[in-house]
């Protein structure tokens, strides 16, 4: 996991790219220098009221621009606060926290459902193997889909069957009879739960970012512990820490 930094990032810019979902640019020294494809940050308010950072995921590093990009949901006051937030503001992070994903050179599922879409960007762009990417939405609201497909074919599934495959993501890839060596995903814990499954089944490796309530989101409240098939160091029981040994693991290292 790299060094970790608190530091005042500027807004570059922010735009609104579906119901409810943000995306936001900001300029960050240190963050950006260090950050990798799955870790995420930690966002502070700027009302005083509200004292633990927002965990948001990574959705883009700009290095060259120092810059890093989130793309998050508003779902309650604090990332409400961020939506009405305008080019030129300061926002305090901390970060990057918690460890991304890991390399490969076999034929890639980049799998993600809902708000766990954005993290899978960066990834696709780094990852200079065969890619085939599989995304999953609630309606015709595909944010980002056209950016994934500048990185490998993308496959689109809705839940209410307005764009691609009606169904999940699973439902995609066995309608279009999709195969790869490796699954990296991110998403709700159902869809992860039977990706898992899945790559079980197919004798695939896999590994999953879990999306998690935090608090501190560096290790020490113990508020996003998971279940896990072996004995953590920190805390001698069968417990991960998703915000420090995660938010990416070997599917086979938690019990979901």
């Amino acid at each position: 996991m790299a060094d970790k930094y608190k530091e005042e990032a500027v807004i570059i810019n922010q735009e609104r790219l579906a119901p409810g979902i943000y995306s936001m640019w900001l300029h960050t020294d240190k963050i950006s220098s260090t950050a990798q494809a799955g870790q995420f940050i930690g966002v502070y308010c700027r009302d005083g009221s509200r004292l633990l950072p927002r965990p948001i995921s990574i959705c883009e590093i700009d290095r060259p621009d120092q810059a890093v990009r989130i793309v998050y949901r508003v779902a309650g006051k604090g990332t409400a606060e961020f939506s009405k937030m305008r080019t030129g503001m300061p926002l305090n992070l901390i970060g990057p926290l918690g460890n991304g994903f890991p390399s490969t050179t076999q034929k890639a599922f980049l799998i993600g459902g809902g708000i766990g879409i954005p993290p899978m960007l960066q990834l696709a762009k780094d990852l200079a193997c065969e890619k085939q990417i599989v995304l999953g939405y609630k309606d015709k609201h595909t944010f980002l889909s056209k950016q994934f497909e500048e990185y490998g074919p993308v496959s689109i599934a809705t839940e209410d069957g307005s764009v691609g495959t009606a169904g999940n993501v699973l439902d995609a890839i066995q309608k279009e009879k999709l195969t790869a060596d490796v699954i990296y995903a991110c998403g709700p814990m159902p869809m992860l739960k039977v990706l898992k499954g899945y790559a079980k089944e197919q004798g695939i490796g896999c590994w999953i970012s879990l999306e998690e309530h935090m608090a501190c989101g560096v290790g020490a409240c113990l508020g996003c512990v998971c279940r896990s098939t072996h004995k953590d160091a920190h805390t001698h029981v069968k417990n991960k820490r998703i915000c420090t040994e995660g938010p990416v693991f070997a599917a086979e290292e938690v019990d979901i």
